[in-house]
């Protein structure tokens, strides 16, 4: 039987992902782990792997098709197995497809998902109008019924992105989309503007202005995350300005004797690991009206990419030596500069570290990555004048300021989970303990 490769979901808001590129064709062999297609998500562009070995077959989804997460976009077949002969359905584009017709049996119960429902309710439809090859309707087959309901002015779009829409004063049905069946995603709605003069865009409150560059989707989700983050969640920030003269002194040490390029981050990594196990508060979500604790200590690192912003996870940071750090931290950070992370690389992250010190920066204080609890900003390492035994002197020092959503973190516990860290970075051979 042949294997399916679908389209995946890497995030929970996550709802369609648009394909790229295919990096085999149909017809060629692939392998069981093999680099398959190139997937736009609303993170990042990653490359999916094979599923199974076997021969590739039935694709699709095309280049430039937005398919909705869980449905299949092509076949492995295993060696000698015989692929079922096309359709000419099966031939056009996902994104085509009109779920009108496809013959559903008569008389049987209506199964659609809860989402198709809600849809569906919004949109006064009728699911028994809707026909399915597979007998269930999903949120793809409501919206494509939507769509083409004659002479109607409903326009098929994501929850999110009416919700945006009204926010903005935009009307959906002016939209052109590119989701299933042409249904308005988020990523659509910046460009849904009125007209301006050649050479000009319209600004927020409708002034002309020049020069105004279109920016990637992987930018604007990051922007409408962020959006989000700043609005819904009530940040609190915590300082804190910490002696870095032994952290110096034990990253020279391990570099020399590990072999490998350790850097501040590197230390940084492993000592939060170590802070969040003593302190899981900080290693926690705000989700549906109540705490999800971590049972994993799994650490996000942002990295600026062409793009935007993304956030690959160390997972299971606690049990990694520093050298491991250091090298899954490089490899990390050369893939998703080079578009090239793997689902996995950016899923379950429950903290987040953000370091621009190597920008010069002193100190700063960053948007929770929803939906942690909090994110740590990281200032460059400078001489200072502190005080020590009551005397003033010259010391390493570096600000860090503890970002933290005050629904799932409150300030004792941010303070005391601040307040370990400094100490293990003032004092790191107390890890030894």
């Amino acid at each position: 039987m042949p294997t399916q490769v679908i389209m995946p979901a890497l995030e929970l808001a996550q709802e369609t992902g648009k394909v790229l590129r295919w990096i085999k064709a149909p017809g060629d062999p692939v392998k069981k782990g093999e680099p398959l297609v190139e997937i736009e998500t609303d993170k990042v562009t990653v490359e999916i792997e094979a599923p199974a070995a076997g021969v590739l077959r039935d694709v699709t989804a095309h280049e430039g098709d937005v398919v909705p997460v869980g449905q299949a976009i092509a076949r492995i077949y295993a060696p000698g197995e015989a692929a079922a002969e096309p359709t000419p359905q099966s031939t056009l584009p996902s994104s085509t497809l009109s779920p009108v017709g496809r013959g559903q049996p008569e008389g049987s119960a209506i199964k659609a998902s809860p989402l198709a429902r809600k849809i569906a309710a919004e949109h006064g439809v009728d699911l028994a109008k809707i026909k399915t090859a597979s007998g269930k309707i999903d949120k793809a087959d409501v919206l494509a019924h939507v769509g083409s309901l004659s002479g109607a002015r409903l326009a098929a779009a994501s929850p999110k992105a009416r919700r945006l829409a009204l926010e903005r004063g935009l009307d959906v049905t002016t939209v052109r989309g590119s989701g299933p069946s042409g249904a308005v995603l988020v990523a659509d709605l910046p460009t849904a503007t009125p007209s301006p003069l050649p050479g000009e865009r319209v600004g927020v409150r409708g002034e002309a202005m020049r020069g105004v560059e279109g920016v990637s989707t992987i930018w604007r989700i990051m922007a409408d995350r962020m959006t989000a983050s700043w609005t819904s969640a009530p940040h609190f920030y915590l300082v804190r300005e910490v002696n870095v003269g032994r952290l110096v002194t034990w990253r020279e040490r391990a570099s020399k004797q590990s072999g490998a390029r350790i850097t501040y981050t590197d230390l940084l990594v492993r000592l939060v690991a170590a802070t969040l196990v003593q302190h899981p508060a900080a290693n926690s979500a705000w989700k549906d009206g109540g705490l999800v604790r971590h049972t994993e200590i799994n650490i996000g690192l942002a990295v600026a990419i062409g793009d935007g912003l993304v956030v690959p996870v160390l997972h299971r940071a606690d049990t990694l030596t520093l050298k491991d750090i250091a090298a899954r931290r490089e490899d990390l950070v050369a893939r998703a500069q080079a578009g090239k992370l793997r689902p996995a690389d950016i899923q379950g992250g429950g903290f987040t570290i953000s370091n621009l010190g190597m920008y010069g920066v002193d100190a700063f204080s960053a948007i929770v990555n929803p939906p942690q609890a909090a994110i740590l900003a990281v200032g460059r390492i400078a001489d200072r004048v502190v005080a020590v035994n009551g005397q003033p002197a010259v010391q390493p020092t570096m600000v860090l300021t503890l970002s933290c959503d005050h629904r799932a973190l409150d300030g004792a516990r941010g303070a005391q989970f601040l307040g370990a860290l400094a100490d293990l970075i003032e004092e790191p051979l107390a890890l030894l303990a």
